[in-house]
C-alpha cells in the first residue's frame, strides 16, 4: 500500500490525506492508565488509539508509515500532540504495529476512515 492508497478510502472532499509525522506516548512518559479525552482510561499497550488536536473523538483513521508502508487502524480518543512539527501521536500499541518504538518518530500519512 502506497499513500497514495489511503486516499482511495476517502468519503468525500471534506476528507483528505494528511501527510507529518507520528509519535508515540504511555509508554514510561506517565500517561499509561490515564483518563483520556474522550473519557476512557487510556491502555498503552492494548488500545490501538490516538491524539490528535482537532479531528473529533470517536473519529476512525488509518495512518500509514511513509518509509515500510505498514498501516495500523486507530480511534481517537484524546488531544495532543502539543510538540511542534507533530501532527498525530499514536498509543504504544498502535506504533509498534508501524515502526520502531526506538525512533521514537515515524513519517506517515493518515486519513479518517469514519465516525
Amino acid at each position: 500500500m502506497l499513500c497514495a492508497d489511503i486516499a482511495n478510502a476517502q468519503r468525500g472532499p471534506a476528507f483528505k490525506t494528511t501527510c507529518t509525522t507520528a509519535s508515540h506516548y504511555g509508554h514510561g512518559d506517565g500517561f499509561h492508565g490515564r483518563i483520556t479525552a474522550s473519557g476512557e482510561r487510556f491502555n498503552a499497550y492494548q488500545d490501538k488509539t490516538a491524539a490528535h488536536r482537532w479531528l473529533p473523538l470517536g473519529t476512525k483513521v488509518l495512518v500509514m508509515n511513509r518509509r515500510n508502508s505498514q498501516a495500523v487502524y486507530v480511534t481517537i480518543n484524546d488531544r495532543g500532540p502539543f510538540i511542534p512539527g507533530r501532527g498525530i501521536d499514536l498509543s504504544y500499541a498502535a506504533f509498534v504495529r508501524i515502526a520502531s518504538p526506538d525512533k521514537g518518530l515515524a513519517k506517515v500519512c493518515y486519513h479518517v476512515v469514519g465516525d
